[in-house]
């Protein structure tokens, strides 16, 4: 089976689908920022009723533009999760700010929390755990708090290509979900082979951890374009999948689209019930309508939308 599945198409199809996917796709959730959210008209148009949305927070962006877009997308009824990039938040007060914002303005009771794609932190805070630790969430009641995974690893947590860090991370995580009164999981960053993804799935669950995973998965895109996030992502072994097929010419202006990483997961998932990847998390690359219409398309019931 090849890996990446090439094929030119943005339209809704009534094709049968595979249950199999379409029981994986159920509650699949999609991250957005301010600036791609603008472009989409009516959500209810593309997702399905109670899709939570997240809304990532990159560098520059105003909170004032993080919250207007969590109260838009929240007025069409979708749960709403922002991101809190540690390195990026000056103290507590301002955490606290923040959190008040978004739960006064757009009724937001879930987040998002990791450290930010920053190098150099802007203030007190350098990792999800420190933000963890201030207590903030728990006092304004956030009913579920999601915290990053890396199934290739993380160069920038781990530079020397071991993921001892992130274990010693994840294993903090674990001991805190004791502890905390929201719901946790981890939202990973997105891969394209199934094979290592399910050997880290299961390597976590023999580990004693026992968060639930809801896997990152690229959406349709050219590419180019999938090989430009994935550098700037530090996506590990799946890149160099990309740059394989990049050396096929006559396929760098056709799409890629997820069928058969998710299709082997779903299978995976099938086979075993009580695997621990118990969602989706699309990275929207090629565009939200565009991700949203490959989901219609494979998903069946389970990727209808709200107006449908």
């Amino acid at each position: 089976m090849a890996l990446l599945n090439f094929k030119k198409r943005d339209v809704v199809e009534n094709s049968p689908v595979n249950p199999t996917v379409e029981a994986f796709l159920q509650g699949y959730s999609i991250e957005v920022m301010p600036r791609t959210a603008e472009k989409v008209e009516d959500f209810r148009a593309l997702l399905p009723e109670g899709t939570r949305v997240y809304i990532a927070h990159i560098e520059g962006t105003p909170i004032e533009d993080m919250v207007k877009t969590a109260k838009r997308i929240a007025a069409e009824g979708y749960p709403v999760m922002p991101h809190f990039p540690a390195r990026i938040i000056k103290d507590a007060a301002t955490l606290d700010n923040w959190i008040s914002m978004y739960q006064g303005e757009a009724g937001v009771e879930q987040a998002l929390l990791l450290a930010g794609g920053v190098t150099k932190p802007h203030g007190d805070f350098d990792s999800s755990m420190q933000l963890m630790e201030t207590g903030l969430f728990d006092k304004a009641g956030f009913k579920r708090l999601h915290v990053a995974g890396h199934p290739e690893g993380n160069k920038d947590i781990d530079p020397d290509g071991s993921t001892k860090n992130v274990d010693d991370a994840l294993r903090w995580k674990q001991k805190f979900n004791e502890t905390t009164d929201a719901e946790m999981a981890l939202a990973t960053q997105f891969a394209f082979d199934a094979k290592p993804i399910i050997a880290w799935a299961d390597s976590l669950k023999e580990a004693g951890i026992d968060l639930p995973i809801h896997i990152g998965i690229a959406g349709p895109a050219k590419l180019q374009t999938l090989i430009k996030f994935a550098i700037a992502c530090g996506v590990g072994p799946s890149l160099k999948v990309l740059q394989k097929r990049a050396m096929d010419v006559s396929k760098l202006l056709l799409p890629y689209e997820p069928n058969d990483v998710v299709t082997e997961l779903a299978n995976h998932k099938a086979a075993n019930p009580d695997f621990n990847i118990t969602n989706v998390h699309f990275f929207p690359l090629g565009g939200i309508k565009t991700n949203a219409n490959w989901a219609i398309n494979n998903g069946g019931a389970s990727a209808q939308p709200a107006n449908s």
